[in-house]
């Protein structure tokens, strides 16, 4: 016998107290924490309750009775079902306001550190920034329609997006000719993801496949980039099986990002790990070689290097720079970015940053200072087994405050630094992302 639905309480008046990291409202009701969408600190709200739980419970607002000043109308059609933004109703600068608190919060409460300077906080345009993206899509067989889009909020279904306000608008704005585009496919079901690739000057489309498409699918696809000036890459399996199926040998056609305070143009593949934000990118390389302050005649070491997105701007300026990466791939294209634009005064290594970094050919090279860009995981390993002897300088930059935070304890109650500065970097407006940047030196 299935078990019986539990019935959710009637809707309920609460007032918001605070917001939670994923921008939440937490409001406290008869004495238990919810936590309800779509709801700003400050705001009298009511409210249906969409779960519960033993600890705490989460809704949805109904009506907002008392409204923040903060409150701003949502741009998107589809805020409050779209999983991909969850701050649209907030202003932009209170936005990057609560995501500056909540990185000063987890160095205090989680690495015990302060810093001494705390930074002003990093941003560029809020809509239509968005260059990277994995767009899902489903054939809804019933209905006879293709959905193309993210994910909804709490939910594995597809949001049926028309449009998107932070992709960029090469794509943004005509994600329903996506849809339109699949349900003329012979293999419409069999098409689970559309990658999103933009450049400087070129945007691409990886369809990734699970079928054989035929002649008329292919001739479709090729009609489309030739119409709407794309790239269309396919994808049969892993990374390795990408290829371009428009246009046909045009090597000339390739994605790149240019970085022209540095004279330096970065090459990348649809696929390649690539800020998503790209005027952000600009600004936060900026803002990383002026804390770093390389010279002349220093060593730098860049690990978690990538494409060399650091490395190549901080070659221009530094005697030396050593980039470390851990996947092979992207460690090639660094090089061949480097040979591009005709950079000899940085070398680069594949290395599993999270093994044994001593057994490394440049761990013991000796180093002036040191750039930090992990991913979401952090980089305890680098920051517990730092090379020695110690670089006068570090800055770390950070997809996660959490990470940072911690990896931020470790360097200054083990490893004798100060946290000199730090600061929030808005790469991701409308989400609960938040970047930052610190800055360390040798303790006083």
């Amino acid at each position: 016998m299935s078990k019986r639905r539990k019935k959710l309480p009637e809707p309920r008046i609460a007032h918001i107290d605070d917001m939670a990291h994923d921008g939440r409202g937490i409001a406290h009701v008869e004495g238990k924490t919810v936590f309800i969408h779509r709801a700003l600190p400050g705001e009298e709200v009511r409210f249906r309750y969409c779960r519960t739980c033993g600890k705490f419970d989460e809704g949805d607002v109904l009506e907002v009775i008392k409204p923040s000043p903060q409150r701003v109308e949502p741009r998107c059609a589809h805020f409050g079902i779209c999983g991909g933004c969850s701050l649209q109703h907030l202003a932009p600068e209170a936005q990057i306001a609560a995501k500056q608190q909540r990185l000063l919060d987890n160095l205090r409460n989680i690495g015990r550190v302060e810093p001494d300077t705390v930074l002003p906080p990093l941003t560029a345009g809020s809509w239509g920034y968005r260059r990277k993206a994995r767009l899902g899509v489903k054939y809804m067989r019933r209905d006879r329609v293709v959905r193309v889009g993210f994910r909804e909020r709490s939910s594995s279904f597809l949001t049926n997006l028309r449009r998107c306000e932070v992709l960029h608008p090469r794509i943004g704005e005509h994600v329903d000719e996506l849809s339109a585009l699949v349900g003329r496919l012979s293999i419409k079901d069999q098409i689970p993801q559309i990658e999103v690739a933009v450049g400087d000057d070129h945007a691409a489309l990886v369809f990734r496949h699970l079928a054989d498409l035929s002649e008329d699918d292919l001739t479709l696809l090729r009609d489309y980039g030739r119409e709407r000036g794309l790239l269309i890459f396919l994808q049969s399996g892993g990374p390795k099986t990408i290829t371009r199926l428009w246009p046909e040998g045009e090597e000339g056609s390739v994605l790149s990002y240019r970085l022209a305070d540095y004279d330096v143009e970065m090459q990348f593949r649809p696929t390649d790990f690539t800020q998503v934000n790209a005027e952000l990118n600009r600004k936060m390389i900026d803002r990383a070689i002026a804390l770093l302050d390389p010279q002349p005649g220093e060593r730098i070491l860049d690990l978690f290097c990538g494409l060399g997105n650091f490395s190549l701007p901080l070659a221009r300026q530094a005697g030396r720079v050593v980039g470390v990466e851990g996947e092979a791939a992207l460690v090639a294209r660094a090089r061949d970015n480097a040979a591009r634009n005709g950079i000899d005064n940085v070398e680069f290594h594949a290395a599993d940053l999270n093994g044994d970094l001593a057994a490394e050919p440049w761990y013991g090279e000796g180093f002036d200072k040191l750039l930090l860009d992990p991913p979401r995981s952090g980089a305890p390993v680098v920051v517990a087994n730092l090379p020695r002897p110690l670089a006068r300088r570090i800055v770390y930059v950070s997809c996660d405050p959490a990470t940072l935070a911690r990896d931020a304890g470790i360097l200054v109650h083990e490893q004798g630094y100060r946290l000199v500065s730090a600061g929030a970097m808005d790469m991701f407006p409308h989400t609960g992302h938040v970047e930052s940047i610190a800055l360390f030196e040798p303790g006083r």
